[in-house]
């Protein structure tokens, strides 16, 4: 499905919308209701029927949530989306909340004396609901669990998805479902703890080896699983999206049921059952306990597995980004003929770089809207251009191109950001800035055991000095053929999940500059056990996954050590020499000037 640039965002119907939703919550003796970005599942990516958040406000962000009370409605956003939030809402009647900065359960005291909040409890964690209730203690205010609000005057709200499940090979996947499950039930075993709930989609896709197509660009398949100790689950799941070929992919120890017997199954379960407190939804829990079974809070045990890649995995992501790589330099190659011409637009070059990939002829999707801004639309960490934003790539300024693929052996996920024609020396100083930045989490080593919070200011100490930061992390979680955004494993200030051989991440630091410009240069790395050197300590290292040149015409070669110039032209020796062979003639010979040496 190719990218679509019509408008997604509606500031001008927030105003009714948010009366209407006012005027229902009177008639339910409700002071005021949370309305997040989320499904039922607690996934990052939902589909356009949980597009709640963005009916009701017209931000279309990936990650806030909306407080609604009497008199004032907050749209919280942490700082990926201060610019994108203040033109997609209608600041009359929504008031921006830095988040996390501002936590929900305080601005909720602040702003209301009395009364009670509803919340959908298919829609929040545990975690949260505990963190806000603590809040709230001692106020006038309370929490209530309700039916969800803004379904409740949502006309026309879309249906559940409902696209089909295809099996993913156990060549790629690297394990049979059976042998995963297996591994999972023995730790559950040793826990003493008789079956766990799966509420995440691709927690459920890797534990049996579908893919699926119920959110756009991320291969996934919403329904939730009860993974017993003897190995066997029970998967609750619409049947209708599984055909012949995919129910043939599952073993004897998968029984299917349908979605709307999940919940008579949780108050069935009996002896003690594992739930993540963090990625479960509320209502999970409280049907197990109204049962009467012990609820033990606990990881979902498909994250960590999944997260470290086994070997076939990890050789599909390999071959997955020299493919990849291939286009984009394809891409790279005809931007660099093409804007100095002028009359290029942003979704010219958003449909460009996606007819490079699909020319591979094994794409299978894009693995998000790509995000192409220009002068200081790229200054909107997530800008998605519409045909009413859509900029023309102007001369002497900087363009920045966030993609991604989907290939059944591998996701990928690049940043480039290039010059057309002369952006000026700031420009190239916080570039180059930038590039130190990943560099230096490139080559780092690191002990057995460190966190990604612990890698973090690596990728902003050349900022940092120069008074300068980026307020996302610098890296996420990538899944194998799965959503480009995957947990729990990140580099960022808050992540303490200890980094282990086959994560996959991204490496993205950035600088932002409102109304000017953006920059961010992002590969994906995966981390592997480090050769042994020095007094032989156990430490893990990056494999840098992504190829494709960084924009030498950008770089104060000056103001690198002589470390970074050896790394740098090292790292474009390599992409030459892997990606040469699959190229045009006329992209070799651009590529082969693009990467020579410093």
């Amino acid at each position: 499905m190719f990218q679509s640039f019509d408008t997604v965002s509606d500031p001008s119907a927030g105003a009714a919308r948010l009366a209407r939703l006012r005027d229902h919550l009177r008639g339910e003796g409700l002071a005021g209701f949370l309305v997040p970005r989320a499904d039922v599942h607690q996934g990052e990516y939902v589909a356009a029927r949980d597009e709640r958040l963005q009916w009701l406000t017209g931000f279309t962000g990936s990650a806030g949530f909306a407080v609604v009370l009497p008199e004032v409605a907050g749209v919280f956003i942490d700082g990926r989306y201060r610019v994108q939030v203040k033109q997609q809402v209608d600041l009359a009647v929504y008031t921006p909340v830095p988040w996390p900065e501002v936590k929900p359960g305080p601005w909720i005291v602040e702003h209301l004396e009395a009364g009670v909040v509803g919340f959908d409890p298919w829609l929040h964690t545990a975690d949260e609901v505990a963190r806000i209730e603590a809040a709230l203690e001692g106020s006038g205010v309370t929490l209530r669990a309700v039916a969800n609000a803004v379904d409740a005057i949502w006309e026309g709200q879309p249906a559940a998805p409902a696209g089909a499940a295809f099996a993913h090979p156990v060549t790629l996947a690297g394990e049979t479902s059976e042998a995963k499950r297996a591994h999972l039930a023995e730790g559950l075993r040793k826990a003493g703890q008789d079956a766990a709930v799966i509420t995440l989609p691709d927690s459920l896709c890797w534990l049996l080896n579908l893919r699926g197509a119920d959110v756009p660009r991320n291969p996934i398949l919403h329904g939730f699983a009860i993974l017993r100790a003897d190995a066997t689950v029970d998967v609750f799941v619409d049947g209708a999206k599984l055909g012949a070929a995919a129910r043939a992919a599952l073993d004897a120890g998968v029984r299917l049921h349908p979605v709307a017997g999940f919940d008579a199954a949780l108050r069935g379960l009996a002896g003690v059952v594992r739930v993540d407190r963090a990625t479960a939804p509320l209502a999970v829990s409280r049907l197990v306990e109204d049962g009467g079974t012990t609820v033990a809070w606990g990881d979902d045990p498909c994250r960590l597995p999944k997260a470290a890649k086994n070997a076939a995995e990890v050789a599909g992501m390999r071959e997955a980004h020299l493919r990849d790589g291939a286009a984009v330099v394809e891409f790279l190659c005809w931007l660099d003929q093409a804007a100095p011409k002028g009359g290029l637009t942003e979704i010219d070059v958003v449909t460009a770089l996606e007819g490079y990939r699909r020319a591979t002829n094994v794409l299978h999707d894009i693995s998000f809207d790509t995000i192409c801004g220009a002068g200081p639309n790229g200054a909107i960490m997530h800008y998605r251009v519409t045909r009413e934003t859509n900029r023309a790539v102007g001369r002497d300024e900087l363009l920045l191109v966030d993609s991604g693929a989907q290939y059944a052996d591998g996701t990928t996920d690049i940043t480039r950001t290039v010059a057309v024609g002369d952006p000026g020396a700031e420009a190239r100083e916080c570039y180059t800035r930038v590039l130190q930045g990943l560099i230096a989490i490139s080559r780092v080593r690191w002990p057995r055991g460190i966190a990604g919070r612990d890698l973090d200011a690596l990728a902003r100490f050349h900022l940092w000095v120069a008074g300068q930061d980026f307020d996302h992390g610098t890296g996420h979680g990538v899944g194998a053929f799965l959503s480009v955004h995957e947990g729990p494993q990140r580099i960022s200030r808050v992540s303490e999940v200890p980094l282990e051989p086959g994560m996959i991440l991204s490496n993205e630091p950035g600088y932002y500059r409102e109304g000017a410009f953006g920059i961010r240069l992002e590969n994906l790395i995966v981390v592997q056990q480090a050769p042994a050197m020095g007094d032989l300590r156990d430490q893990l290292c990056f494999e840098t996954l992504t190829f494709a040149p960084f924009d030498r015409r950008l770089i104060r070669a000056e103001r690198l050590s002589p470390d970074e110039r050896d790394w740098l032209d090292a790292y474009h020796a390599e992409v030459v020499a892997k990606l040469s062979p699959r190229l045009s003639d006329g992209a070799r010979g651009w590529l082969a000037a693009a990467c020579a040496p410093l």
